[in-house]
């Protein structure tokens, strides 16, 4: 009679952790606090970024340093103060970013070896402290996930540079994936649309027109090649085709311009207002190249730009939110993630 054999389980050799996944879902970044010295840390280190300002020069320093660290970090400290999540003692962006983590860690729980977790690439929790606690976890492959529907350099590309400077100095670096932007994504489109009808819906009123507006860039960074311009555009025809609307009644614009350069046009403040003047009454803006809401978005938009509307004839204003943590936007996130997991899970 043959003896039966038992098989335990292969044990891993010593110095050798279980096989992980970390998923790293990353955004722009934030004040740790909403007081001048706040901003000041946290603009400092983005107008430093020559992802951002491509001019680092003597007098680009000059400037930064001597006038607008000086000045700039007071007037948006009065402006963070007006969206600051004061439970939590941080701003949205955080707590948004931080719920579309834990979000989607409970939808894909079922892959019980990925682990997920968020960064900012300027300000707290760093890329860095994240990449680290997930190789500690045993996380041999990473999948970074820019949260920017939209491709350029001065944030998608930043992500990336800071993502390598953290592996280049790693012995063992874990096994890399970067997610690409989804502006034209179907899921990303239907999302916008089913996201931007059911707010619809809850107004009192019916919006004569809908501005989009993306945060804008130099004219000259385009026309040194970048793909940002164009892949707003893609994203704003595929928008207008799958809502049934023409240029007319869905209107592409740029906000959020800084210096004397100038950036990609039309002007959301300018066509806001111009708008007004030529007698419409009635608009919604919706900000397709935001994943969260931001000070872009709940301060800029919402309140400076709804008061510029009103202040030159509107009557009625609307700022949709941008998809967040809701169930449309998760679903976008989230098959994202899973298409760019294939082979690893």
């Amino acid at each position: 009679m043959t003896a039966a054999v038992s098989i335990e389980p292969a044990k891993a050799a010593p110095g050798v952790r279980p096989e992980r996944v970390g998923v790293l879902l990353v955004n722009l970044g934030t004040p740790d606090t909403a007081d001048t010295r706040g901003v000041r840390v946290y603009l400092r280190e983005f107008l430093s970024d020559p992802r951002v300002i491509e001019d680092q020069g003597l007098r680009w320093k000059l400037l930064l340093n001597g006038v607008i660290l000086q000045i700039r970090p007071r007037r948006k400290a009065r402006d963070y103060r007006k969206i600051w999540n004061n439970e939590k003692n941080e701003s949205p962006l955080k707590t948004i970013t931080r719920a579309q983590s834990d979000r989607l860690a409970a939808d894909i729980s079922d892959h019980d070896h990925v682990v997920v977790d968020w960064a900012m690439r300027y300000g707290n929790p760093s890329i860095r402290s994240r990449i680290e606690a997930l190789t500690a976890q045993g996380c041999d492959r990473l999948l970074v996930v820019p949260l920017y529907p939209q491709y350029s350099a001065a944030t998608s590309a930043t992500v990336c540079d800071e993502v390598f400077r953290v592996l280049g100095d790693m012995r063992a670096q874990p096994t890399l994936r970067v997610s690409p932007p989804y502006y034209d994504d179907p899921d990303y489109i239907d999302a916008l649309a089913v996201s931007i009808h059911a707010h619809l819906k809850t107004l009192p009123f019916q919006p004569e027109l809908i501005v989009a507006s993306y945060h804008g860039m130099p004219q000259k960074y385009v026309d040194e090649g970048d793909p940002y311009e164009a892949q707003c555009i893609a994203t704003t025809e595929a928008l207008r085709k799958r809502m049934v609307l023409d240029a007319s009644k869905l209107k592409l614009t740029f906000q959020s311009r800084f210096g004397f350069d100038q950036w990609l046009q039309p002007y959301t403040d300018k066509t806001i207002e111009q708008l007004a003047k030529d007698g419409v009454r009635r608009i919604a803006v919706v900000m397709p190249g935001f994943s969260a809401d931001c000070l872009e978005t709940l301060e800029e938009i919402a309140q400076e730009n709804a008061e510029i509307f009103k202040h030159n004839g509107g009557e009625q204003f609307a700022a949709i939110p941008c998809l967040n943590d809701s169930d449309p936007g998760m679903d976008v996130i989230r098959q994202l993630v899973l298409r760019e997991l294939q082979g690893w899970i």
